[in-house]
């Protein structure tokens, strides 16, 4: 419930944009991704990969917090993605993600990227 007594909804929390170009997928996130908005965020990842893109990248840039179930969502996107895609998360390095990433030491394995652009030529 929020202060004034409605109800907070996943995309009050989170907002997922999608970028669709040549054989590339870039989710670009903002906001919270907790126990409540992580089911969006996998939605979106799930909807990416179904057209078996290249490349999909998960852009961080602008996520203020990532709770547990997050980094999992994340981590199910790069085995869903399987051989045939390569899976890019983009977190600055001064940002709470990267370090949260940096600490559980998915950092490699999720690989992690500081910028979008390098995430798309790495």
């Amino acid at each position: 419930m929020s202060a004034d007594g409605n109800r907070v909804r996943p995309q009050d929390l989170l907002r997922v944009t999608a970028h669709h170009s040549e054989g590339t997928v870039v989710l670009a996130v903002a906001g919270e991704v907790d126990l409540l908005s992580a089911p969006m965020l996998g939605t979106e990842v799930t909807a990416a990969l179904a057209d078996a893109p290249e490349l999909l990248v998960v852009d961080l840039s602008e996520v203020s917090f990532l709770a547990s179930i997050g980094i999992t969502v994340l981590l199910e996107a790069r085995r869903e993605a399987g051989t045939g895609t390569r899976v890019r998360v983009v977190a600055p390095e001064d940002g709470v993600v990267h370090r949260t990433l940096r600490l559980t030491g998915l950092h490699e394995a999720l690989a992690v990227a500081s910028t979008r652009d390098d995430a798309l030529t790495g």
